[in-house]
């Protein structure tokens, strides 16, 4: 858990998405979404991780459009965040340096190099490839039960017959 009054923590997509997805474990999520919300912490979101949210919304969590977009757009008011908005040569070239040395996707790459560039403490995320990374600390924010929970209930999603009621 984040500690108040610390950070800078960087919000990789999993935990924003996850908290707005309405899952069994979305809640843990939220536990760690609310404090940066409320400027509780110091925390730093790149656009593109809103981006990223929104897709995942879409194509993992099933929401509709009009939801998704409206959750983010929600979200992005939260005045206490710093939102990340550079992205220049340098930080796009960067992070593919990150990706091949670490064997990660770029997309991680992008996010350890704005770890890098913001002073950031720990990567929140759900993602356990930011283990690897020696220059920053990865806070994993589920456990291994609440992956079990969260796997089936995506299991589920994926096979209910009724996927129009969550898509637009």
């Amino acid at each position: 858990m984040l500690s108040p009054g610390s950070g800078p923590y960087l919000f990789d997509v999993g935990p924003i998405a996850l908290a707005h997805a309405g899952t069994p474990v979305s809640e843990t999520a939220l536990e760690y979404i609310r404090p940066a919300i409320q400027g509780e912490v110091t925390a730093i979101v790149p656009y593109p991780a809103v981006v990223g949210a929104h897709h995942v919304l879409r194509g993992t969590y099933y929401l509709k459009n009009r939801t998704a977009s409206e959750l983010m757009q929600n979200f992005i008011e939260s005045t206490n965040i710093y939102w990340y908005n550079e992205f220049s040569y340098d930080i796009l070239n960067n992070s593919f340096e990150y990706s091949t040395i670490y064997n990660i996707e770029g997309w991680d790459g992008y996010f350890a190099q704005v770890a890098e560039e913001s002073g950031a403490s720990a990567i929140v995320t759900v993602d356990e490839r930011f283990e690897n990374l020696d220059h920053i600390r990865a806070e994993l924010i589920l456990s291994e039960k609440e992956k079990e929970v969260l796997n089936e209930f995506l299991e589920d999603i994926e096979e209910a017959d009724d996927l129009g009621s969550r898509f637009e």
